[in-house]
């Protein structure tokens, strides 16, 4: 039986997920704009090809040319090697400032300057959780700010990367499931969402919460990433493209601080439901509800034609990342020596 689209109940996307995943069919049966009535895009051949249909729209929402991240690492120093934590923070802070990847995504900025600061990284306390849900990273969000551990950046052009360590399962159930503390670790097994977790699909997201502090109203920006790798058992947890786990953490960096930059408050344009002015949230965001960082791993095949390592500008080192979207081409575009025009 054909399965009725329910405009309804469509919202933008905010996740990362995997081709012919669980996660990737959940998200895009949910994914679009409310009240926009189009026709579902056909299926594109083997390989990426030109597909103007997802180019990118401006909504009106916020974006952030000038930001900054600080990464945090859940689990404990005894849950991370020092070389993936160095590498992680130095590749993604690169990327995020280097001149020809930026020269694809200033087309979304015009008239702007690209500018983006790595604060600093920390390795929180505690154990590795097992499981980690959406309402766990924003409880804990909330938490490290109110303990001041999240130092005194701009709230507003600042967003915290939770990085998980290896074997955590990520899944986006809003509810706390205790799993993640500041101060103590747990390691609790709770029920997974079976289709929208790491173990089927789902590499990360990005995301906010709103809080009072000080008789103030602050909005706190987040990204959880996964520690993508192939487990011991054959199965992937995440996204695992690239022959070392930290090369597809920092992939998936690159895709979240890229939709932070371009979309900062999709989470708003989610929480309107269908009220149709939701999407006046949304930064740049096609009309099938995907962001910056969506179509290009959804029209890959094999993966590897948007996860690549690639030089830095007028360097031999290479890092690795996913491409991004370009309306110039009508889909994902790697390094180039000048801008759009």
């Amino acid at each position: 039986m054909k399965k009725t689209y329910n405009y309804s109940e469509a919202h933008p996307m905010k996740v990362q997920v995997k081709p012919g995943s669980y996660a990737e069919r959940y998200y895009r049966g949910l994914s679009g704009l409310p009240g926009v009535m189009l026709p579902l895009p056909k299926a594109i051949a083997p390989g990426v090809t030109p597909s103007p249909i997802h180019d990118l729209i401006f909504h009106g929402g916020k974006t952030v040319p000038e930001m900054q991240f600080v990464n945090l690492y859940v689990g404990g120093a005894a849950a991370w090697e020092e070389e993936d934590v160095v590498s992680i923070d130095k590749a993604i802070s690169a990327a995020m400032t280097d001149k020809q990847l930026n020269n694809v995504v200033v087309q979304y900025f015009p008239g702007s300057t690209l500018s983006c600061d790595f604060v600093e990284s920390k390795i929180l306390p505690g154990n590795p959780p097992t499981v980690v849900s959406q309402g766990d990273v924003e409880q804990l969000v909330k938490t490290l700010h109110t303990q001041g551990t999240l130092g005194k950046s701009d709230r507003a052009t600042t967003i915290f990367n939770f990085i998980l360590p290896s074997g955590t399962v990520l899944n986006t159930n809003p509810s706390v499931t205790g799993n993640l503390s500041a101060t103590k670790g747990r390691r609790i097994q709770k029920t997974i969402q079976r289709e929208a977790d790491s173990l089927n699909g789902l590499g990360g997201y990005h995301g906010s919460v709103h809080m009072k502090s000080q008789g103030k109203k602050v909005t706190l920006y987040y990204s959880v990433n996964v520690f993508s790798e192939q487990m011991p058992n054959g199965r992937d947890n995440g996204i695992a493209v690239f022959d070392r786990p930290w090369k597809n953490v920092v992939a998936t960096l690159y895709h979240e601080l890229s939709e932070f930059r371009t979309d900062a408050d999709v989470d708003d344009a989610i929480a309107a439901g269908n009220d149709p002015q939701g999407t006046n949230f949304l930064g740049w965001a096609s009309r099938q509800g995907e962001e910056i960082g969506d179509w290009p791993v959804f029209a890959a095949n094999p993966l590897t034609q948007v996860f690549k390592q690639v030089k830095l500008t007028g360097k031999t080192t290479t890092i690795p990342i996913q491409f991004q979207y370009s309306n110039f081409v009508h889909g994902p575009e790697g390094p180039i020596k000048n801008p759009h025009e």
